[in-house]
């Protein structure tokens, strides 16, 4: 079975502990929102309008009816009606919601927002969600009605509490991600360095599709020019400059997050995986699992037992 990138990443952050929520405001309001690493963020407007700065953007994204928005970073943001009026810190206003939950603002007649905020677990989120830009705004109509059936079905699911409703929301959340990481790869806003912005690259989507789809071949440089249809100092060049690495780097670090991911949630050896994943024998496995991660595919599978037992 063919496997795109986009999946095969998403599936190694292995969301978790989905909540969704809403938001509803009145009157002139202004939250300031506290960094929190390792939770991915996807929301939809559905009534009125507000301004959203998140750490690292130049200037606030004015957000509208029908636009949804992705925050996947974790960083520190301001959500507001009025700049001039003093934040109020969301952590005090905005205690731990529950699941379904809606808290309101003043009178709550003027805005409203739905989605799902959820935790990615494993030592390597950091790095994937650090290609991901600040912001993920989704704001054109054709763009919007693919992803208003999740947010509808979400809303309905935070009125009636049905059975099942939870597991239906974590789904629909995930959907919401999909589709607007999908959108926002269509655009012309896609061009920012890492793993992300080469997928949104005409030759090195190729290129990403080949090395994600077949993580345990042993590509040469010659190989993944000829996917890309460039010449190799071209592709060399090319590949270096989007997406930060040599492609031969890039594949070891995949290979990497795959055994990561194994070593945490499998029972497989690590004889079995450094085979799984190319390598000709357990040491050299063993020595490029070292190299990045400073401890033997061993030594980290205990560590990571240990974590998962306390």
């Amino acid at each position: 079975m063919q496997i795109d990138p986009l999946s095969d990443i998403l599936s190694l952050l292995r969301p978790r502990s989905y909540i969704s929520s809403g938001l509803e405001a009145g009157g002139d309001w202004s939250l300031q929102f506290d960094p929190q690493e390792g939770l991915i963020k996807c929301y939809a407007v559905t009534r009125g309008e507000c301004l959203l700065l998140v750490d690292g953007c130049d200037a606030p994204t004015h957000l509208e009816e029908g636009d949804c928005f992705v925050l996947p970073s974790g960083r520190r943001f301001w959500m507001g009606n009025n700049r001039e009026v003093a934040a109020v810190a969301a952590r005090d206003l905005l205690p731990a919601v529950r699941d379904g939950g809606m808290v309101r603002i003043n009178r709550g007649d003027r805005f409203q927002i739905v989605g799902s905020r959820f935790a990615v677990g494993g030592a390597h989120a950091a790095d994937m969600l650090g290609a991901l830009p600040p912001i993920v705004h989704v704001s054109r109509a054709a763009e919007q009605a693919v992803l208003r059936s999740s947010v509808e079905m979400m809303m309905q699911e935070m009125r009636n509490s049905r059975p099942g409703g939870h597991l239906v929301s974590q789904h629909l959340a995930h959907i919401m991600l999909v589709q607007a990481l999908r959108h926002y790869l269509d655009s012309t806003s896609a061009t920012g360095p890492g793993w992300f912005g080469a997928l949104a690259d005409p030759h090195l989507s190729r290129v990403m599709a080949a090395l994600h789809n077949d993580t345990a071949r042993r590509w040469s440089l010659q190989d993944l020019a000829a996917e890309a249809g460039m010449s190799r100092s071209a592709f060399a060049s090319h590949f270096k400059e989007r997406v930060g690495s040599t492609p031969i780097e890039y594949l070891t670090r995949l290979r990497m997050l795959h055994a990561i991911d194994r070593l945490e949630h499998s029972e497989d050896t690590v004889s079995v995986i450094a085979l799984d994943l190319g390598y000709e024998s357990e040491s050299a496995f063993s020595t490029a699992f070292k190299r990045l991660h400073g401890v033997s595919p061993r030594q980290y599978g205990r560590l990571a037992t240990a974590a998962a037992a306390e």
